[in-house]
Protein backbone atom coordinates (compact mmCIF):
# COMPACT_ATOMS: atom_id res chain seq x y z
CA UNK A 1 0.00 0.00 0.00
CA UNK A 2 0.82 3.56 -0.69
CA UNK A 3 2.51 5.31 2.13
CA UNK A 4 1.22 8.47 3.82
CA UNK A 5 3.49 11.02 1.20
CA UNK A 6 2.51 8.81 -1.44
CA UNK A 7 -0.91 8.98 -0.90
CA UNK A 8 -1.04 12.27 -0.66
CA UNK A 9 0.25 12.43 -4.09
CA UNK A 10 -2.07 10.24 -5.58
CA UNK A 11 -4.84 12.42 -4.23
CA UNK A 12 -2.86 15.29 -6.36
CA UNK A 13 -2.99 13.85 -9.07
CA UNK A 14 -6.14 12.33 -8.70
CA UNK A 15 -7.56 16.24 -8.41
CA UNK A 16 -5.39 17.50 -11.29
CA UNK A 17 -7.73 15.15 -13.61
CA UNK A 18 -10.63 15.80 -11.65
CA UNK A 19 -10.94 18.67 -9.35
CA UNK A 20 -12.13 18.62 -5.93
CA UNK A 21 -13.19 14.73 -6.60
CA UNK A 22 -10.47 13.70 -3.69
CA UNK A 23 -11.75 15.48 -0.16
CA UNK A 24 -9.48 14.18 1.87
CA UNK A 25 -7.53 11.39 2.82
CA UNK A 26 -7.01 8.96 6.17
CA UNK A 27 -4.14 6.39 6.98
CA UNK A 28 -5.82 4.26 9.73
CA UNK A 29 -4.82 1.01 10.71
CA UNK A 30 -2.27 0.65 8.29
CA UNK A 31 -4.78 1.35 5.35
CA UNK A 32 -4.04 3.74 2.88
CA UNK A 33 -7.70 5.34 2.02
CA UNK A 34 -8.60 8.61 -0.61
CA UNK A 35 -11.88 10.02 1.03
CA UNK A 36 -13.70 10.17 -2.60
CA UNK A 37 -16.57 13.34 -3.12
CA UNK A 38 -19.04 10.34 -4.61
CA UNK A 39 -20.85 12.26 -7.40
CA UNK A 40 -17.18 12.03 -8.90
CA UNK A 41 -16.82 7.66 -8.03
CA UNK A 42 -16.43 6.72 -11.28
CA UNK A 43 -14.24 9.19 -12.59
CA UNK A 44 -11.93 8.71 -9.69
CA UNK A 45 -11.87 5.00 -9.90
CA UNK A 46 -11.06 4.76 -13.82
CA UNK A 47 -8.65 7.24 -13.26
CA UNK A 48 -7.30 4.65 -10.50
CA UNK A 49 -7.65 1.90 -13.10
CA UNK A 50 -6.30 3.11 -16.20
CA UNK A 51 -3.66 5.76 -15.61
CA UNK A 52 0.16 4.81 -16.47
CA UNK A 53 1.80 4.55 -13.04
CA UNK A 54 -1.67 3.72 -11.02
CA UNK A 55 -2.71 0.84 -12.82
CA UNK A 56 -5.07 -0.55 -9.68
CA UNK A 57 -6.86 -2.78 -12.33
CA UNK A 58 -8.30 -5.16 -9.75
CA UNK A 59 -11.59 -4.42 -7.49
CA UNK A 60 -10.47 -7.09 -4.56
CA UNK A 61 -13.66 -5.59 -2.74
CA UNK A 62 -16.95 -3.51 -2.30
CA UNK A 63 -18.73 -3.08 0.89
CA UNK A 64 -20.98 -0.80 2.48
CA UNK A 65 -20.93 0.97 6.12
CA UNK A 66 -23.58 2.44 8.43
CA UNK A 67 -21.70 4.86 10.52
CA UNK A 68 -24.69 5.74 12.40
CA UNK A 69 -25.17 8.70 14.73
CA UNK A 70 -22.11 10.49 12.23
CA UNK A 71 -22.91 12.57 8.99
CA UNK A 72 -23.09 11.62 5.94
CA UNK A 73 -24.10 8.36 7.83
CA UNK A 74 -23.39 5.55 4.62
CA UNK A 75 -19.88 4.80 3.15
CA UNK A 76 -19.14 2.92 0.42
CA UNK A 77 -15.48 1.13 0.28
CA UNK A 78 -13.95 0.36 -2.89
CA UNK A 79 -10.95 -2.00 -2.26
CA UNK A 80 -8.81 -1.86 -5.17
CA UNK A 81 -5.35 -3.62 -6.19
CA UNK A 82 -2.36 -3.56 -7.97
CA UNK A 83 -1.48 -7.00 -8.97
CA UNK A 84 2.16 -6.13 -10.35
CA UNK A 85 3.32 -3.99 -7.64
CA UNK A 86 1.01 -6.10 -4.60
CA UNK A 87 -0.05 -2.86 -3.66
CA UNK A 88 -3.64 -2.17 -1.74
CA UNK A 89 -5.84 0.99 -2.55
CA UNK A 90 -9.17 2.08 -0.22
CA UNK A 91 -11.21 4.53 -1.98
CA UNK A 92 -13.97 5.80 0.54
CA UNK A 93 -17.49 7.39 -0.82
CA UNK A 94 -18.86 9.01 2.25
CA UNK A 95 -22.68 8.94 0.66
CA UNK A 96 -25.20 11.32 1.89
CA UNK A 97 -28.71 10.69 3.59
CA UNK A 98 -31.23 12.29 0.81
CA UNK A 99 -33.21 13.65 4.05
CA UNK A 100 -36.56 13.30 2.40
CA UNK A 101 -37.21 9.20 2.85
CA UNK A 102 -35.54 8.17 -0.49
CA UNK A 103 -32.58 5.78 -0.36
CA UNK A 104 -28.85 7.30 -0.46
CA UNK A 105 -27.67 7.04 -4.32
CA UNK A 106 -24.15 6.32 -5.99
CA UNK A 107 -23.13 5.78 -9.46
CA UNK A 108 -22.73 2.13 -10.03
CA UNK A 109 -19.17 0.58 -11.41
CA UNK A 110 -19.95 -2.43 -12.79
CA UNK A 111 -19.28 -0.80 -16.63
CA UNK A 112 -15.53 -0.41 -15.17
CA UNK A 113 -15.02 -3.52 -12.47
CA UNK A 114 -17.79 -5.97 -13.75
CA UNK A 115 -16.93 -7.64 -10.37
CA UNK A 116 -18.73 -5.37 -8.82
CA UNK A 117 -22.21 -6.78 -9.97
CA UNK A 118 -23.05 -9.06 -7.17
CA UNK A 119 -21.42 -6.41 -4.50
CA UNK A 120 -23.57 -3.78 -5.24
CA UNK A 121 -26.13 -6.11 -5.41
CA UNK A 122 -25.07 -6.88 -1.97
CA UNK A 123 -24.60 -3.01 -0.80
CA UNK A 124 -28.43 -2.45 -1.65
CA UNK A 125 -29.68 -5.49 0.27
CA UNK A 126 -27.78 -5.08 3.25
CA UNK A 127 -27.88 -1.43 3.67
CA UNK A 128 -30.14 0.19 1.17
CA UNK A 129 -27.85 2.07 -1.16
CA UNK A 130 -28.94 2.35 -4.83
CA UNK A 131 -26.41 2.04 -7.34
CA UNK A 132 -27.85 4.33 -10.29
CA UNK A 133 -26.92 2.45 -13.54
CA UNK A 134 -26.75 -0.81 -12.33
CA UNK A 135 -27.99 -3.42 -14.66
CA UNK A 136 -29.65 -5.55 -12.55
CA UNK A 137 -30.89 -3.74 -9.30
CA UNK A 138 -32.63 -6.40 -7.68
CA UNK A 139 -32.19 -7.89 -3.97
CA UNK A 140 -29.61 -10.68 -4.00
CA UNK A 141 -29.84 -12.59 -0.85
CA UNK A 142 -33.09 -11.33 0.77
CA UNK A 143 -36.45 -12.00 -0.41
CA UNK A 144 -37.92 -9.52 -2.85
CA UNK A 145 -40.99 -8.78 -0.36
CA UNK A 146 -38.48 -8.37 2.52
CA UNK A 147 -39.05 -4.85 4.46
CA UNK A 148 -36.04 -2.86 5.69
CA UNK A 149 -32.36 -3.28 5.48
CA UNK A 150 -30.68 -5.79 7.75
CA UNK A 151 -26.99 -4.67 8.54
CA UNK A 152 -28.10 -0.63 8.97
CA UNK A 153 -27.18 0.50 12.66
CA UNK A 154 -30.99 1.07 13.52
CA UNK A 155 -32.20 -2.21 12.01
CA UNK A 156 -34.77 -4.00 15.24
CA UNK A 157 -32.51 -7.04 16.71
CA UNK A 158 -33.64 -10.00 17.00
CA UNK A 159 -36.59 -10.69 14.65
CA UNK A 160 -37.64 -14.42 13.16
CA UNK A 161 -36.70 -17.03 16.20
CA UNK A 162 -34.23 -19.66 14.53
CA UNK A 163 -35.56 -23.57 13.98
CA UNK A 164 -32.54 -26.01 15.13
CA UNK A 165 -33.43 -29.71 15.17
CA UNK A 166 -34.17 -29.15 18.89
CA UNK A 167 -36.94 -26.61 19.18
CA UNK A 168 -38.57 -27.58 15.33
CA UNK A 169 -42.23 -28.73 17.37
CA UNK A 170 -42.20 -25.86 19.86
CA UNK A 171 -41.58 -23.00 17.11
CA UNK A 172 -45.21 -21.76 15.65
CA UNK A 173 -45.51 -22.43 12.37
CA UNK A 174 -43.18 -25.16 11.24
CA UNK A 175 -45.05 -28.15 11.70
CA UNK A 176 -48.53 -26.59 10.23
Amino acid sequence: MPDAPGLELIAHEVNDRHPEAVVGTTFEHGQAALLADPAQIRGILGFLKDSPGHEYRFLASVHGADYLPAEPRFAVHYELLNMPRVERLRVKALVPDTGDGSLPEIDSVVELFPTAEFQEREIYDFFGIRFRGHPDPRRILMPEDYVGFPQRRDFPVGGDPVIFTNTEDTVPGWTK
